[in-house]
């Protein structure tokens, strides 16, 4: 079992930049690919960013590329997600996710762990 935290959310001007961190519980964090997510009113959990078991892979919704940076410290067992740039249209709720069998996804479904998620919102 794997427990996710979130943190770092908040109100933030456009153009300006955040720092969201994911705290995992548990002794095999570095086994797990984790990935952001994130939903905005009215809309479906979205597909932000990706990164797999040991940082060699990463990917990114086409939406955030050149903006946001995800990383992981496995000696912290945390998963961050930098975004620069922030745009109004960026609001929303953020996930974290872990997939326990390492592999980074864009799907959803893949994911067996999730955060209770944090609040974005981005003011023109």
């Amino acid at each position: 079992q794997v427990q996710l935290v979130e943190s770092g959310g908040g109100l933030v001007q456009a153009g300006g930049s955040l720092r969201l961190s994911c705290a995992a519980s548990g002794r095999t964090f570095s086994n797990y690919a984790m990935g952001w997510f994130r939903q905005a009113p009215g809309k479906e959990r979205a597909f932000v960013a990706a990164i797999n078991w040991n940082g060699g892979n990463t990917y990114y919704a086409d939406s955030v590329k050149g903006r946001f940076t995800i990383s992981r410290d496995d000696a912290k067992n945390t998963v961050y997600l930098q975004m620069n740039s922030l745009k109004p249209e960026d609001t929303a709720v953020y996930y974290c996710a872990a997939d326990r069998y390492g592999l980074a996804s864009r799907l959803r479904t893949n994911y067996n762990y999730w955060g209770q998620g944090t609040q974005v919102t981005v003011s023109s």
